[in-house]
């Protein structure tokens, strides 16, 4: 008979396979490894957090955040065209910010948002070669072009170029004063969506 693991024990087994993984592991896959359920990780990860672990969630799974993988993050209210959409998502990834996702605030439907995590040109290329080729349209078009991005970076300098350029492009625009407190809930969520760098 297998003896069963303490809670100790399972968290420690978990903290183990995220630090030798180089990549998202699924809840389930986890949970398979220690013999509980995808809901007992969720509470071990919760538990791990509280004691300080960097441990981040993705579509894909957790990952424990490296030093060299901690990125500053802000968010940015901009207004443009569909034009405009492929120029103002290379400039900022050209700077080298991430563009975590694309978030609008609409009077009826409420708050909308989607993941993007576009970091490189060749992410842009793809993200405008699949609205162009669908039958959708940018989320922006709900709300007359205005929008926000979360964008993550590597440091504060490089999220103030990213916000001067978008300026001197013209795309960035004035947060009215109860946008402010949602730009700030934008942000503190996107800390948790980060995903791990990867080649493009």
């Amino acid at each position: 008979m297998v003896k069963e693991l303490t809670g100790m024990e399972r968290r420690k087994i978990l903290l183990t396979m995220m630090q030798q993984s180089q990549t998202p592991i699924s809840g389930n896959s986890l949970g398979k490894k220690t013999g509980v359920s995808r809901q007992v990780v969720v509470q071990d990860i919760a538990l791990l957090r509280t004691e300080g672990y960097p441990i981040r969630s993705t579509p894909k799974g957790y990952y424990l955040e490296r030093a060299h993988q901690r990125q500053h993050v802000r968010t940015f209210k901009v207004h443009h065209t569909n034009d405009e959409v492929e120029d103002e998502l290379n400039a900022i990834v050209d700077l080298g910010g991430t563009v975590l996702d694309v978030m609008v605030n609409h009077r009826a439907y409420g708050k909308m948002t989607a993941a993007l995590h576009i970091k490189c040109r060749r992410d842009v290329r793809m993200f405008v070669e699949n609205i162009q080729s669908g039958k959708s349209t940018p989320l922006l078009n709900v709300t007359s072009g205005y929008h926000f991005h979360t964008v993550s970076a590597e440091s504060e300098a490089v999220l103030d170029e990213i916000e001067q350029m978008l300026s001197e492009r013209g795309y960035l625009a004035k947060l009215l004063p109860y946008e402010k407190e949602l730009s700030a809930g934008i942000k503190e969520a996107a800390s948790d969506a980060q995903s791990p760098e990867a080649g493009c």
